[in-house]
């Protein structure tokens, strides 16, 4: 080399580390947050302002020849009027300010109109389900499919001998997550509790009443500290917790506004305003006089496939704040 010649740098090209390359600064949770990278979603709440939701067309097999009991249903509902229900459902949604997005397949398992168990929304996205009954296998692969069409990000599937159903999985609090034991198994609850634990959020197992589907059909939150218990719940160790940790309870009464009707299987609309079903007229009363503002809309066909209005919204984005 010449003297006084300067020594020759070799240039790095960005995708071997170069000066090009740009460390990402930001967290997953911000790029969610944020919208620019994922589809704005999340939730850590049961009470937070609802934003968007997902929910199931229902679909052609549900007019199926075959057995009610061989899909999970109580009778056979009629579709026209079923799909008159879904539209009325949807259009009261957004005239709330939810945005509503659809899983249509017409060809899809009937119970895939029950889209809250299949999947849960944290902070930072989705846990797709593995629902207990064999009827069912097909249903987590529709909704994941869609909330990928979404953008929305999968965080992770409930597999092996796991088995986890969305509706099971209620927000106590933004750090603290209930997990029902019934359909859901211990092995998929600890899939949970793995996923949630780098987020700083902990879980707490409840077993689940007898005749009782899921933790959603035991108790639900309307507002923070204040929750609907049903009253096969009394006395059991859900109550337990719920008093332990400072939540006021509305006990309903044990009548077919509750076991016909599903009055307390609604959904939180935030700042104390809820939707269920209509013709619950003691239990609506009962809301009121406790402070909330419930509405009510029609699901005579969908009580007929053994759910109410909690299990048929997938709470996919509430307010963070």
């Amino acid at each position: 080399m010449p003297t006084g010649a300067e020594p020759r740098v070799e240039h790095l090209p960005a995708t071997l580390g170069g000066p090009g390359f740009r460390v990402r600064a930001q967290s997953h949770r911000e790029d969610v947050e944020e919208g620019r990278v994922w589809h704005t979603c999340g939730s850590s709440s049961e009470t937070a302002p609802l934003l968007e939701v997902v929910l199931g067309w229902p679909p052609d097999t549900l007019a199926s020849s075959r057995p009610a009991d061989d899909d999970l249903l109580l009778e056979r509902p009629d579709l026209a009027r079923m799909r008159e229900e879904a539209v009325a459902l949807a259009e009261h949604l957004r005239s709330s300010g939810v945005g509503v997005h659809w899983v249509r397949d017409v060809d899809a398992p009937p119970n895939v109109v029950f889209m809250r168990d299949l999947f849960f929304m944290t902070p930072e996205g989705a846990i797709i389900a593995r629902p207990a009954a064999e009827q069912r296998a097909l249903e987590p692969r529709l909704v994941a499919a869609r909330l990928a069409a979404l953008g929305a990000p999968i965080l992770a599937t409930v597999h092996g001998r796991g088995c986890f159903e969305g509706a099971d999985a209620l927000w106590l609090d933004p750090e603290t997550v209930l997990i029902g034991i019934r359909r859901t198994n211990v092995e998929g609850a600890e899939q949970v509790s793995r996923v949630l634990a780098p987020m700083g959020i902990r879980t707490i197992r409840l077993p689940v009443p007898p005749r009782i589907q899921h933790l959603l059909g035991a108790m639900i939150f309307v507002e923070p500290g204040r929750a609907v218990l049903h009253p096969r719940a009394v006395k059991t160790e859900i109550e337990a917790v719920l008093r332990a940790h400072g939540v006021a309870l509305v006990v309903l009464p044990d009548d077919d506004e509750v076991t016909l009707i599903r009055a307390m299987n609604f959904v939180v609309l935030g700042d104390g305003r809820l939707l269920m079903p209509e013709g619950s007229p003691r239990a609506e009363a009962l809301y009121r006089h406790t402070g909330w503002a419930p509405e009510t809309v029609r699901i005579g066909e969908y009580l007929s496939c053994a759910g109410g209005l909690g299990c048929i919204v997938g709470i996919l984005r509430r307010s963070s704040g």
